[in-house]
C-alpha cells in the first residue's frame, strides 16, 4: 500500500485546499526531503489568482527545510537524515543556459523555477529536489530551520536585486517595496556598501524593518509623488541605481524616472499579476541614448550560492528572522494563506512549521 502524505494544493484558480497525495520516489539523480518548515511566498498568491498556468492540484510552495528522506542512486555526499536547505530555483546545471551562466533560466525562460509551474512544489510534508547533487544544500547546525528556509527565496532573490543593480561603494540606491524581496535588497545594498538607501514604503511596519536592514530614509509615497520626493533629496540629480521590487507598472516607470543617466534600474518584482505593459517614458529613458541599464532577474539557485547566504546568516551579518511576524503549524496552512493574500494584522512572511 502506498503510503501518503499531505499536501497544500491550488486546488484551481482561486482555491487552495490539503489534500493528500503519495509520497514521492527518487529518481536516480533526486533526493526526497521530509519538511520541517517552509515559508509562504506571495509568488504563490500570484499563482492562485490564476497568473501562471498550472493543472489543477498541483502543490504549491518553494520556500522548504528539511531532512534528506531517500537519496537517489547517482546522489553521492548526503546522507538520510541529515538536514538541508533547497533554492526556490533548481537548475540541472547541463543544458545550454546553465552553462551559459543563466541557471535560473534553465532550459529556457524562467525554466529555473521548477517548484509548481513544472512539478509539485514543496508546501508538502515530503517533496522532490530534482538535480540533487548540485542542489541540496546543507543546513549548519548553528542556523535554525526559521534562519534557514530564507535562504530559499527571499535573500537569494533580493539579494540579486542589489547584485544587478552593479552598485558601487558609497553610492545612492533607491529600493521601491519593501515586502520581504525589498526588505531583502535593502539589506544586501547595505551589504554591498551602499552609501546612501532610500526604501519606498507606506506600511510602518516595514518602513520600520527597512530602517533595521540599512535604509537611512524612507519615502512614503502615500505622502506625495515618490519620485518627486526622491529628486528633492538628491537634490534634482536622481539615484545611482534604483531597485523595483513590487511589480507594477508604476513603480517601474518610477525606478527609470529617479535614475540618474548611466545609472542602473534592476528588476526583481514579480509582474504577473498586472497585465497593463511596462511602459518606457522617452523622456526618462533618454529618448533611448542616455546610457541607462536595465537589469532583470530571477532568483540564482545551487549549493554554492546557498551556502553563502548561510555563511553571512552563520557569522551574524545578516539575520531576516524580524521578518518572520506568523508562524503557524501545517494543520493551519490555509488560513495563513489567506492572511498572506490579504495582507492582513501586518503578516510580513509566515513561517510553517510542519510536527
Amino acid at each position: 500500500m502506498t503510503e501518503t502524505m499531505r499536501a497544500f494544493v491550488i486546488k484551481r484558480v482561486g482555491e487552495t485546499a490539503v489534500m493528500d497525495k503519495p509520497i514521492p520516489e527518487p529518481g536516480p539523480e533526486e533526493a526526497i526531503v521530509r519538511t520541517t518548515a517552509a515559508l509562504i511566498c506571495t509568488s504563490d498568491v500570484h499563482t492562485v489568482k490564476g497568473a501562471l498556468p498550472v493543472p489543477d492540484e498541483r502543490t504549491l510552495g518553494h520556500e522548504s527545510v528539511g531532512v534528506i528522506h531517500a537519496l537517489g542512486s547517482a546522489v553521492t555526499g548526503y546522507t538520510e537524515g541529515q538536514r538541508v536547505a533547497v533554492n526556490a530555483v533548481t537548475p540541472c546545471y547541463r543544458c545550454s543556459y546553465c552553462q551559459r551562466g543563466f541557471t535560473s533560466q534553465c532550459g529556457g525562460a524562467l525554466g529555473g523555477y521548477k517548484y509548481t509551474t513544472q512539478m509539485d512544489g514543496n508546501m508538502a510534508e515530503y517533496f522532490v529536489v530534482p538535480a540533487a547533487q548540485a542542489n541540496l544544500t546543507p543546513i549548519p547546525d548553528e542556523l535554525t530551520d526559521g534562519q534557514a528556509v530564507y535562504a530559499c527565496d527571499m535573500l537569494s532573490t533580493g539579494f540579486m536585486g542589489a547584485e544587478h543593480a552593479y552598485l558601487q561603494f558609497g553610492e545612492t540606491v533607491a529600493v521601491f517595496a519593501q515586502g520581504p524581496v525589498g526588505l531583502c535588497a535593502t539589506m544586501g545594498a547595505n551589504l554591498m556598501g551602499a552609501g546612501r538607501i532610500i526604501a519606498v514604503e507606506s506600511r510602518p511596519e516595514r518602513q520600520a524593518l527597512a530602517k533595521r536592514f540599512g535604509a537611512d530614509e524612507i519615502v512614503d509615497f502615500t505622502q506625495g509623488d515618490p519620485v518627486e520626493q526622491i529628486m528633492d533629496l538628491t537634490g534634482g540629480e536622481g539615484v545611482d541605481a534604483a531597485i523595483e521590487a513590487f511589480g507594477f507598472p508604476q513603480t517601474f516607470e518610477a525606478c527609470l524616472r529617479v535614475t540618474k543617466a548611466g545609472g542602473r534600474v534592476s528588476n526583481i518584482g514579480y509582474h504577473g499579476e498586472n497585465p497593463a505593459p511596462l511602459q518606457l517614458p522617452l523622456d526618462a529613458f533618454g529618448l533611448g541614448m542616455n546610457d541607462k541599464a536595465i537589469h532583470t532577474g530571477l532568483c540564482p539557485g545551487g549549493n554554492e550560492r546557498m551556502g553563502r547566504l548561510f555563511r553571512l546568516m552563520a557569522s551574524g551579518r545578516i539575520d531576516p528572522t524580524p521578518m518572520t511576524t506568523h508562524t503557524f503549524a501545517f494543520d493551519d496552512i490555509s488560513r495563513a494563506f489567506d492572511m498572506m493574500t490579504s495582507k492582513q494584522d501586518g503578516i510580513i512572511k509566515p513561517l510553517i512549521t510542519f510536527g
